[in-house]
């Protein structure tokens, strides 16, 4: 009898202690996965409420918005007479154009509207924004008209040294019907701790005469969020995957992981690892396939769309002054 209630006793203490050991996996694939992100701290388990008023538990990290790997830039070239590596890209026709300095002397041409004139007809020099206030005037929704028909660029140096963001990710995708918008705090985090983004408002930028150039690894600066990417180039490559039970070779074959989704789920690169499309994507870029549970697929990079949408209730991206995640009280953005 004894033995019977000893073995019973250990499998209730077994039972107790299999989550633990089950989350304590999790945060260390995680904590692999970021190895090349600037990492304040994290990760750790915290309980957090869902955009759908789940409650379950989640990852914390906190990082700052910046890559380890390369430094951001160019974005604005300063001549009509520049070449490509003097600026970033931008997007046109569903593809990404280089921004030199011929990009920019024939903006009157590409829009069909004689308004644009980025430059100075006799000099050859590129309006640019090139300090904080002029950041700070240009990238907002309603430019101020004293920088209409400027290249718009905040630099990195423009945020504060601390500035960071905590994303707060459920361990486990809860999916929802009908998928949510992408731009309710973004699409995700790369595995360089640089947040993924939603959709660019290109038609506000044109509507200003500007162009707001991303880099060549389709990031930009926002004062809000810091340093964030509108589209993924090979800048992002597959890091440590966080998928649980997959082989890494499986997941280095079908492109590698590039990010988390704000809804948990894993984000890999636009293409396979033989450069073929991946099959059967869904409106959010995203399918089970060859042995994966569901993840996305990112967007082509002159897309505008890293994700088509979340299939799944999301977390949260933190803000100054909050500690605890509930995405149910925070209301949609337009």
């Amino acid at each position: 009898m004894n033995f019977i209630k000893q073995y019973a006793a250990a499998l209730v203490i077994a039972s107790l202690a299999f989550p633990a050991i089950a989350q304590s996996d999790d945060i260390e694939r995680i904590a692999a996965f970021f190895t090349n992100a600037n990492v304040v701290s994290g990760p750790e388990i915290v309980d957090c409420t869902l955009s759908g008023g789940t409650e379950t538990t989640c990852f914390s990290i906190t990082v700052r918005p910046d890559p380890r790997t390369y430094t951001p830039g160019p974005w604005c070239p300063t001549r009509i007479s520049d070449t490509a590596d003097a600026g970033g890209i931008w997007f046109l026709d569903g593809k990404t154009v280089d921004v030199d300095g011929a990009f920019i002397a024939g903006l009157a041409a590409t829009y069909g509207d004689s308004n644009w004139q980025l430059f100075d007809a006799e000099t050859g020099a590129v309006r640019f924004t090139g300090t904080l206030e002029a950041c700070e005037a240009a990238a907002r929704p309603d430019v101020d008209p004293a920088y209409q028909n400027y290249c718009v660029q905040c630099l990195p140096e423009y945020m504060p040294d601390d500035a960071t963001i905590t994303y707060v990710l459920p361990l486990d995708a809860v999916p929802t019907r009908p998928p949510g918008r992408t731009n309710r705090g973004g699409s995700g985090v790369a595995a360089n701790g640089v947040r993924l983004d939603g959709p660019a408002p290109v038609d506000a930028i044109l509507g200003a005469y500007t162009i707001a150039p991303f880099d060549d690894c389709g990031g930009h600066v926002n004062l809000h969020v810091g340093y964030h990417y509108h589209a993924v180039t090979d800048c992002l490559s597959g890091a440590p995957t966080t998928l649980k039970l997959v082989k890494s070779e499986v997941v280095e074959a079908h492109g590698g992981q590039i990010g988390i989704a704000m809804d948990g789920y894993a984000i890999f690169a636009h293409l396979r690892a033989d450069g073929e499309a991946p099959e059967g994507l869904d409106g959010c870029n995203g399918h089970e396939r060859e042995g994966l549970p569901y993840h996305y697929h990112a967007g082509s990079a002159g897309s505008n769309q890293i994700l088509g949408c979340l299939a799944a209730e999301t977390g949260c991206v933190l803000v100054e002054g909050e500690t605890v995640c509930d995405a149910s009280r925070r209301p949609p953005r337009p």
